[in-house]
């Protein structure tokens, strides 16, 4: 039952995908681990540069002889005012005031063809170090540049939000999709249906999407154990890829303080906001989100707004405190448990075969 088209493709023992979290919570140790324990280990490279993308991998390779895989952002293209990043600054000074942070008027924010020439930089490294699988969310990137992975036999994963981003998905050619229900911590994987659209429950979005494509469709959202495995599996996903579950891990590169703050909450304290990027995602309230929830959708889309939180965000990390912390979660934090990924992975496994020997019971 564990093993499937989805295992036999990715070349790994169980149905289990970290999921690619960027921001640092990904280190090499995580990711390799995970392989090592006979799941998939993402790289989340989102924010890296083609620098710090080559030298992650290598770093994998020496800690794992398994596959592993990894994830990049998609660029979208964007446009941003003077205006905007000023009335967006006039919103953040009095959080900076309070972390005692200069005050800031204007700044300096990446342009869409940096972006894109950084994306394709990645792309060419993840082709040279030969990264078995590499997966993509906020879109799905050109035809050129899939058939250039295809061409070297890279296993590609998609992610969507609702059953059309999933056959836009298959369409192109992606050989499995994520789909990622509303219960999901961190960023919306959505491009092509709103906010609200995409906010489409797991269990409700796996068998619709299962029903419409005929790749393997992997789940992703609030899933924490052995339980939300299965049920998965059930509903005809083929695996699961898992966040929350592994960043309160021991090898995991999030700030204890965010570790803290999941091993410490209830399900009804996770919020979608969209003011510390500019994109929705769903982390745990906090004095930020609150303070920022008015001007919430006066503030620039993605990524001009995570530029501008940057500072924000990195003070509150080394002054230890959650107040101003991104502190990304999936609905599901009273699950969260801190373990080393080994026992995690073992556990999971544990509690899906005794589900799997139950359900045939007489």
């Amino acid at each position: 039952m564990l093993n499937n088209k989805m295992t036999e493709l990715l070349n790994v023992k169980y149905p289990i995908i970290q999921a690619p979290m960027a921001g640092g919570v990904t280190t090499s140790t995580l990711v390799a681990e995970v392989s090592n324990s006979g799941g998939l280990g993402m790289i989340g490279a989102g924010y890296l540069s083609p620098v710090q993308t080559r030298e992650q991998i290598k770093e994998v390779k020496q800690l794992t002889s398994h596959p592993f895989g990894i994830n990049l952002f998609v660029p979208n293209e964007f446009m941003v005012t003077e205006k905007q990043i000023k009335s967006a600054n006039q919103f953040l000074n009095p959080i900076r005031q309070q972390l005692n942070l200069e005050q800031k008027d204007s700044m300096d924010i990446p342009n869409y063809n940096d972006v894109y020439e950084t994306f394709k930089e990645q792309i060419k490294i993840v082709m040279e170090e030969n990264v078995p699988i590499c997966s993509f969310t906020f879109g799905i990137p050109s035809n050129e540049i899939i058939a250039d992975l295809k061409e070297c036999n890279i296993i590609l994963m998609g992610t969507a939000t609702s059953v059309r981003e999933a056959v836009k998905n298959e369409k192109a050619g992606m050989d499995i999709v994520v789909v990622q229900g509303s219960e999901a911590g961190g960023h919306r994987g959505s491009f092509i249906d709103g906010d609200q659209e995409s906010l489409i429950g797991l269990m409700s979005l796996i068998p619709q999407v299962v029903d419409t494509v005929n790749i393997p469709v992997v789940a992703a959202g609030g899933i924490m154990d052995g339980r939300g495995l299965m049920a998965s599996i059930c509903l005809g996903a083929k695996g699961v890829q898992m966040g929350t579950a592994f960043l309160t891990c021991v090898e995991s590169g999030a700030h204890e303080v965010h570790k803290d703050a999941i091993l410490n909450a209830n399900e009804e304290e996770t919020v979608l906001t969209r003011s510390f990027s500019g994109k929705w995602a769903r982390g745990i309230k906090n004095k930020f989100i609150l303070e920022m929830q008015k001007q919430e959708t006066l503030l620039p889309d993605y990524p001009v707004q995570n530029t501008l939180t940057q500072d924000i965000r990195k003070a509150s990390s080394a002054q230890n405190t959650q107040d101003f912390m991104s502190l990304w979660s999936g609905q599901s934090p009273r699950l969260a448990t801190s373990q080393t990924v080994n026992s995690l992975i073992k556990k999971l496994i544990r509690e899906a075969k005794k589900i799997n020997s139950n359900m045939y019971m007489e």
